[in-house]
């Protein structure tokens, strides 16, 4: 397999975007990369999009966006891993380009979330769950997190105050990044006291969802030295899936998914999770934050939520996450969420963060996860020297 590495990058702000349609956020962030790169052209377009059917009532988003971003007439697919659609999306365009048969690939996630509201996105948002024995009997995704967080607190006796950290963190981060969706900060002992939105799961646990485009352009790593002066390589690439209901699962704490494709990720690179400098990880919920975190080998089982606790997560701790806010503050933009991640690790490992830059950053991982885990991509990245 070839080495592959990213050259170009772009986003849109996350946010209530009422004025601009799906196809407006995709061509602004595409030709933002595209920009960013220097190029003009793309082979192959890999358009991650997780809920256009039930929220804009459009499928067929893969030409859509081809078109209004003024690429009509090259290969395009959309793919479709609920939240993971991002990271499954950057899975299929880094084998195309690794493969050979693609020279130059564009990822391209794009969602607008607002398009429908209240209860109708809630039922939205329910179709990553299980139709027959989650959603049906009205399980919600934030539904089945207070069960994962109920149980994670009888466990390990945490009360509701231990998980603070993840939003405090996330919201100091955000508030330095302008294309987050809420820059407001938040104080440790407001966490608590939120309106509920799922017992024990409350208002500042869950992560906001907004409209948003991010995309990401790839080609092979010896094309990308001559392109750019700061490519970032594609050192580890894994997918991994789990029981798809959280009843059907032995343990409902472990997330197995992040356990495989972390693990085949850092095999993969040729690393340890010691050796990761940044890391930006699925919060769409606290618990998932330190689920993902004992998952991916950064705490023992139970001890994840201490690293928020005890402020190992910041920009100079121990391993930063949610370094331009995470889905907390920056918001959850549905399939464009795992692009955005990837967007936020390319800018830390090219030293272009500005505020929000962890200081020698050089090996980075994303990870998005789709539904409550039944499916995690996780990928790691490295400069280029």
């Amino acid at each position: 397999m070839t080495d592959v590495s990213i050259i170009g990058i772009g986003q849109t702000r996350v946010a209530e975007h009422w004025d601009l349609t799906m196809r407006d956020l995709a061509a602004q962030a595409a030709h933002a990369a595209l920009d960013n790169a220097g190029i003009e052209q793309i082979d192959a377009l890999y358009v991650s999009n997780m809920l256009a059917g039930e929220l804009s009532r459009q499928e067929h988003v893969s030409a859509l966006a081809a078109d209004a971003a003024g690429m009509s007439g090259i290969e395009a697919i959309r793919i479709e891993a609920a939240d993971a659609s991002g990271g499954a999306a950057l899975r299929q365009a880094y084998l195309a380009v690794a493969s050979g048969v693609v020279e130059f690939a564009m990822v391209l996630g794009v969602e607008s979330m607002t398009d429908l509201m209240g209860n109708r996105r809630t039922a939205a948002l329910s179709t990553s769950l299980d139709a027959d024995f989650e959603a049906m009997q009205g399980a919600t995704p934030a539904a089945m997190a207070a069960l994962m967080m109920r149980r994670y607190m009888h466990e390990t006796g945490t009360t509701l105050d231990d998980f603070a950290g993840f939003s405090v963190n996330a919201h100091s981060n955000g508030g330095r990044n302008p294309n987050a969706m809420y820059r407001n900060r938040l104080k440790p002992e407001r966490f608590a006291s939120a309106p509920p939105v799922a017992t024990p799961v409350n208002l500042f646990d869950a992560a906001p969802e907004g409209d948003g485009a991010a995309a990401l352009i790839l080609t092979r790593t010896e094309r990308a030295r001559d392109l750019v002066p700061n490519p970032i390589r594609i050192a580890g690439s894994a997918v991994a899936s789990d029981r798809f209901a959280l009843h059907d699962r032995s343990d409902p704490l472990t997330l197995s998914a992040v356990v495989g494709s972390a693990s085949k990720a850092y095999m993969q690179a040729g690393i340890n999770p010691q050796d990761i400098d940044v890391f930006e990880l699925h919060d769409s919920f606290t618990i998932m934050a330190a689920l993902a975190l004992e998952a991916s080998g950064f705490a023992e089982r139970g001890q994840g939520y201490t690293l928020a606790r005890e402020e190992e997560i910041g920009l100079g701790g121990r391993i930063p996450v949610q370094t331009f806010g995470g889905l907390k503050a920056r918001g959850h933009a549905g399939g464009a969420t795992g692009v955005y991640q990837v967007v936020e690790i390319i800018q830390q490992l090219r030293a272009e963060a500005g505020e929000n830059q962890v200081a020698n950053a050089r090996v980075g991982m994303a990870q998005n996860i789709g539904g409550i885990g039944s499916t995690a991509v996780t990928h790691i990245f490295e400069r280029v020297d």
